[in-house]
């Protein structure tokens, strides 16, 4: 199998394909030369400089380093090309099996008008929309005007948040406008905008699907994905608190139905917007993702099953090994993401080589990362470092687990949001699940308020940088053993 993608899920497929007695050939670029992933599978081939359209973003090179390695099937992470219905083509075209989604399929949830037509024939609700085929101001200020107050303009095909723009009044609408069409057509080209009326405190929360060749279609449950930032997910659970027995069935029906009427094979997930509580709540179709998630593995761990596994299967031609009434969620998980960055910089993101990284090791807790001690981190790429899972038999338990698996996670050489997510995890809003998609936004203060590091453990690095330079060797010297009460 050949793994297009780096990082933290090339080493999640590399392990699954070591399970399976599957070979793998991986790829990097200049940058990636001595990254963990390159190391771990059985080949690795380089595609090229670092920046992405020269090397994870170029299908001819994967396409002839496919064709070096005798690859028969392509896994294409999440990132880059995992939703890029072209890319599957050419694969299908090489004799290749692409492990996701058809082409067709991904092509259709590409966009989001096209998206909102499946969802409304599969008679699943979506929020009040419209994408103007004529694109100038004026209609678009039209149909925001007949929408009512505030909109959401969006990327008619994108993803990720970019380009993404929440007005609340006609006066602001021109400026979004002009921002939304240029950030999209960097990010995708084109600059085709789809309007939606805004939601003001929903929760976002997924459903993960799987299909096969066989029309077989199950869900595997629902994510709380409520915890982002500027529509980026930080932080994921499951179950959602904010869910009812009865509702929880409606929402996985719901995503099952959309699933079955666009054909769809392999994973993916349907995202919805909440509205409320309780069995009364509303939900709105969102989007689907036609991929792996960068959160598949709270699904796994409250599941009991292992997705990347399925996805290789059902590639196969094999039938889903479960039916839907065999499966079950057992405990609670949640899945924080440690990034290189300065949240006390407005997330800046951070580079530099990781001097110590040592991961945490406890029981209910599991660590994806795509970095070692040694590494650097640098600015070509999502700045992601790692990804920590905790697990346990309460919400509870799974919360406390992770904010201690946190803090037994030492990292220097850069940056990182460690303590922004452990402050997080410790807000009384969080503890009690009282959160929707604004929660970020509304608590950065006290989120970010207590992040520099505290004095008298400056002053202590201050002694340390200030005894190497002088030149000093001798053990009275030695600031490890004048400073009583630290260690190395």
């Amino acid at each position: 199998m050949l793994i297009a993608n780096r990082g933290e899920i090339a080493v999640r497929l590399i392990r699954a394909c070591r399970e399976l007695g599957i070979e793998t050939a991986a790829v990097y670029s200049d940058a990636d030369a001595d990254a963990p992933h390159v190391a771990l599978a059985d080949v690795a081939h380089r595609l090229g400089p670092p920046p992405a359209r020269d090397s994870y973003l170029n299908v001819d090179a994967l396409l002839n380093i496919a064709r070096q390695v005798d690859a028969d099937a392509v896994h294409p992470g999440y990132g880059f090309l995992a939703e890029s219905a072209p890319f599957a083509t050419a694969c299908t075209e090489a004799g290749l099996t692409f492990i996701g989604p058809p082409p067709d399929v991904m092509a259709r949830f590409a966009s989001k008008t096209a998206a909102r037509r499946l969802a409304v024939e599969a008679d699943v609700p979506v929020i009040r929309g419209a994408t103007p085929s004529d694109q100038s101001d004026d209609t678009i200020a039209a149909a925001a005007q007949r929408l009512g107050y505030p909109i959401m303009l969006k990327p008619n095909n994108g993803g990720g948040g970019i380009g993404m723009k929440v007005v609340r009044e006609p006066a602001a609408l021109r400026r979004a406008i002009a921002q939304a069409r240029r950030e999209s057509a960097a990010a995708f080209g084109d600059s085709t905008l789809f309007l939606e009326r805004f939601i003001d405190r929903p929760r976002h929360v997924e459903v993960q699907i799987i299909g096969d060749h066989h029309g077989n279609v199950v869900h595997l449950f629902e994510r709380e994905c409520s915890i982002q930032r500027r529509h980026q997910k930080v932080i994921e659970e499951s179950p959602s608190v904010a869910l009812t027995a009865g509702l929880r069935t409606r929402l996985g029906a719901a995503a099952v139905a959309v699933a079955r009427t666009a054909g769809y094979r392999n994973a993916g997930t349907v995202e919805f917007l909440l509205d409320g509580t309780g069995d009364d709540a509303a939900f709105y179709f969102l989007e689907v993702n036609a991929r792996l998630q960068v959160e598949h593995p709270v699904t796994e761990a409250v599941v009991g099953v292992d997705l990347v596994h399925a996805q290789i299967a059902v590639a196969a031609g094999q039938p889903l090994a479960w039916r839907q009434d065999q499966l079950s969620q057992r405990g609670h998980a949640i899945e924080v993401r440690v990034y290189a960055e300065d949240p006390a910089a407005g997330h800046l993101p951070a580079a530099g080589p990781l001097l110590l990284y040592r991961e945490p090791r406890a029981p209910g807790v599991r660590v994806d990362s795509g970095v070692a001690e040694g590494s650097v981190v640098g600015v070509h790429y999502d700045p992601l470092l790692a990804k920590l899972i905790a697990y346990g038999e309460s919400r509870a338990v799974a919360r406390a687990r992770a904010a201690e698996a946190l803090r037994q996670f030492p990292i220097l050489g850069c940056r990182t949001n460690i303590g922004y997510l452990l402050a997080i995890l410790e807000h009384p809003r969080f503890v009690d699940g009282a959160i929707d998609v604004r929660f970020l936004d509304e608590e950065t203060v006290a989120l970010t308020a207590n992040l520099e590091l505290p004095e008298d453990v400056l002053e202590v690095a201050r002694a340390v940088g200030d005894t190497q330079r002088s030149g000093h060797q001798s053990a009275a010297d030695d600031p490890w053993t004048t400073f009583r009460g630290f260690r190395g």
